[in-house]
């Protein structure tokens, strides 16, 4: 089994994939919360606990981190506690993926970026594809029908919305997130709501829009336009530009990397 760990600043989300190719299969994934203060050592053991017995069954590991003290850590565990000669890819700045980057610095794209763009592209290959990702941060990026990364935008996310908002407004308070009644909320709960779902919507269906209405090739119908990240479930009912809703597309590229240096491992022998 493949382990896949991708490690943002506010989850870490991890997924079992059994089978390689056209035939694997996610098997089972967790989200945690990031603590960047964890050492290797207590990575090892926070993914022990959760992959029970299945931890003998690991045969590789692809993992990727946006958190730079995490990513240090990240070098340490992998091999130290996965490796007994099998194959594993930390995907950083550098290392190989098959995916053009099309933009001034290649180094600055994050690397979680780089993993959806190549699962994005292997998942849906019939024409261009623009990534929503829903995490701290709103990402929106365009990948072309190739399978070049074209570049993207980058707005702050619901949840960082929503605390800044309340960390600087005495009257305001944290809500649950879900729809209200109405987009015209009758007290300050629904209000709430209103604006933060059906703003954040109109945001992204915004850009979305202009990225297809701007960017030559995204004008025709054959353009997919997936959800992921951990807030998408949230989204994508009240996204009208949304098309599918892919819950571990990084995880998914994570996969596709591994196999990708792997076969080229091969290849080398």
């Amino acid at each position: 089994m493949l382990l896949t760990v991708d490690v943002g600043n506010t989850n870490i989300h991890l997924g079992v994939f059994a089978g390689s190719g056209e035939h694997a299969t996610m098997v089972r994934d967790w989200r945690i919360h990031t603590e960047p203060n964890l050492t290797s050592d207590e990575l090892a053991l926070l993914f022990r606990g959760l992959l029970g017995s299945d931890v003998e069954q690991v045969t590789g590991v692809a993992a990727l981190s946006t958190v730079p003290s995490l990513l240090r850590e990240l070098r340490v565990m992998v091999p130290r506690y996965y490796g007994d000669g099998h194959h594993h890819v930390l995907l950083e700045p550098g290392v190989r993926t098959g995916v053009p980057l099309l933009v001034d610095n290649p180094k600055e794209v994050g690397t979680d970026r780089v993993a959806n763009c190549v699962a994005a592209h292997h998942n849906y290959p019939d024409g261009p594809v623009i990534v929503v990702a829903f995490g701290t941060a709103t990402v929106v990026d365009a990948i072309s029908a190739k399978g070049e990364f074209l570049g993207g935008a980058i707005a702050p996310g619901v949840n960082l919305a929503v605390e800044a908002l309340s960390d600087h407004t005495v009257t305001v308070r944290r809500v649950e997130l879900m729809p209200p009644r109405s987009v015209l909320g009758k007290n300050t709960v629904e209000a709430l709501q209103s604006g933060i779902l059906y703003g954040f919507a109109g945001q992204v269906d915004g850009l979305v829009d202009r990225v297809r209405d701007t960017v030559d090739g995204f004008d025709s119908d054959d353009v997919t336009v997936v959800a992921t990240g951990y807030l998408a479930p949230l989204m994508f009912e009240e996204c009208e530009t949304l098309t599918v809703h892919h819950p571990y597309l990084t995880l998914d590229g994570l996969r596709l990397v591994h196999e990708r240096s792997k076969q080229q491992r091969g290849r080398a022998r």
